[in-house]
């Protein structure tokens, strides 16, 4: 019984750990879609997005 639940244990840690480094990899690929769309945003025809009409 206790080695089930040792495996169980060591399961989830791994679980969490490889959790953790998807996350990373989808914060990063987020903050570089972020960053480009800023650029594109300020090379190209700023204001749309706040124009009134």
């Amino acid at each position: 019984m206790m080695w089930i639940l040792l495996l169980l244990l060591i399961l989830v840690v791994f679980g969490f750990g490889f959790t953790m480094q998807m996350l990373w990899w989808v914060a990063a690929v987020l903050l570089v879609v972020w960053i480009a769309g800023f650029a594109m945003r300020g090379r190209g025809g700023g204001g749309r997005r706040f124009s009134r009409r």
